[in-house]
């Protein structure tokens, strides 16, 4: 699988690079004064700091309803060995928008999922498949 490449705007640098590499262990590359790169996982995360009035005043945060949970959208994440990455992040106080919880249980594309929120209010959702054949 080729990685992906995601960059996404961000208010406050340096709290949001904390989040990335401190919380969530994400590896930094590259950066300069307004950017950073992160091996989000093994694809590419590049966070660009713009100021507050280029941000759109739309609705923070609008959810669309997914298995009887209100999933955060847009948002990015990624598929990989998911229990030690929940543990790790519940031992860190992480704030989940959806606790780490198992979906669509008895159904194709059984998927165990979590989702939190960068200091940008950037959603990310984190999950795995029993079955990876059953991704899409």
């Amino acid at each position: 699988m080729q990685p992906f490449h995601l960059a996404i705007p961000v208010i406050d640098l340096e709290k949001t690079r904390q989040f990335y590499r401190d919380v969530l262990e994400c590896s930094e590359g590259r950066s300069d004064s307004h950017w950073v790169n992160f091996d989000f996982f093994g694809h590419q995360l590049v966070l660009h700091q713009k100021p507050q009035n280029e941000f759109a005043t739309e609705k923070l945060n609008p959810t669309n309803e997914v298995d009887g949970h209100d999933v955060p959208v847009p948002h990015f994440g990624v598929v990989l060995e998911w229990e030690e990455l929940a543990q790790k992040l519940k031992t860190k106080n992480i704030k989940f928008v959806i606790e780490p919880y198992l979906r669509f249980e008895g159904k194709v594309g059984k998927q165990a999922t979590m989702f939190s929120f960068d200091p940008k209010n950037n959603a990310s959702e984190f999950k795995a498949f029993k079955n990876i054949d059953q991704l899409v």
